[in-house]
Parts: C-alpha cells; sequence; structure tokens
C-alpha cells in the first residue's frame, strides 16, 4: 500500500536568527522565525509525513505552546516523525520539496540538505529530492519577508521479512 502526502510550511525572515534550511545553516543576514529552529523544509517533511500516516500534522504532535521544543533542531523533529512512522509500520519511499524564496540561493546547499533528510529518514539519498525556487519578486517570499516551503511525500507499509 502506497500513501501520499502533502505539507507546506511558512516562516517569516528575522534579524538576529540564523537561517536553518533542511538541516544546514544557510548564511544570510536573516534568519527564520519560530518556536523551534524554525527550518521550514523540514517542517513541510514532517507535514507530508505524518499527513501520508493519517497522523495529524507538526502542531498536533509539538505545539509551539511546548517548551520542550524552544529552539529544537528540527533533525530531531524530523527523526521523531520517522519513528513514529515506523512504529505504525509505514517507511518513507520518496520525499520531493520545493522551498520558496528570493534569497538567500539555495543551490550550494541542496545537496547537504537532501543528505541530512536522507539520513533522518532512513532513505537512500537517490530518494530525496529538494528544489528552490522563486516568485519573481512577487507576495511577501519575493519581498524577503519569509520563505515558504512544499513537500510531497509517500510512504509504504513495511512487509515482514
Amino acid at each position: 500500500m502506497i500513501r501520499i502526502g502533502h505539507g507546506l510550511d511558512v516562516h517569516a525572515l528575522v534579524v538576529g536568527r540564523k537561517c536553518i534550511i533542511g538541516g544546514v545553516d544557510v548564511p544570510h543576514n536573516k534568519g527564520l522565525d519560530g518556536h523551534s529552529d524554525a527550518d521550514v523544509l523540514l517542517h513541510a517533511i514532517c507535514d507530508a509525513l505524518l499527513g501520508a500516516a493519517g497522523m495529524g500534522d507538526i502542531g498536533k504532535h509539538f505545539p509551539p505552546s511546548d517548551n520542550t521544543y524552544k529552539n529544537l533542531d528540527s533533525r530531531v523533529l524530523l527523526r521523531h516523525v520517522v519513528a513514529l512512522l515506523h512504529d505504525k509500520k509505514y517507511v518513507v519511499n520518496n520525499i520531493d520539496a520545493t522551498v520558496i524564496c528570493e534569497a538567500p540561493k539555495l543551490s550550494p546547499h541542496t545537496a547537504r540538505m537532501c543528505a541530512n533528510i536522507a539520513a533522518d529518514c532512513q532513505i537512500e539519498l537517490t530518494e530525496v529530492n529538494v528544489k528552490a525556487t522563486t516568485t519573481e519578486k512577487l507576495g511577501f517570499t519575493g519581498r524577503g519577508e519569509g520563505i515558504a516551503a512544499e513537500a510531497v511525500c509517500t510512504i509504504i507499509v513495511k512487509l515482514p521479512e
């Protein structure tokens, strides 16, 4: 059985925070604002995986009202989501994601992002794809006010060995 999930996340860009995307500290004069490290890409992937499994969303599992997750590395969240999937006998099959921003330029960093995601999801590097695009200076991403990310994933039921 194959299940498909979709995730979307948005965070504002602010001065005084690191710009962590896909578990990579991307050099930029602003960073993403949020309760955890605000990794917009990993949050979208978590939502896609949870959605595919019919397990709600990231806010249900890691509420911003819980200080346990304050400034937490979102790779920890992703690994926890994958563990939840494994408990339900699901494994990640593939992930395709897009980060939407004018700046910073992400192409020099996407290989490391893919490697982080593959490692945390316990899948092959060839099963992860991360792209970046702009909105041609339109909207909040175009004005540099924030960054958005979308992710689509498939998960499958793990058969007994």
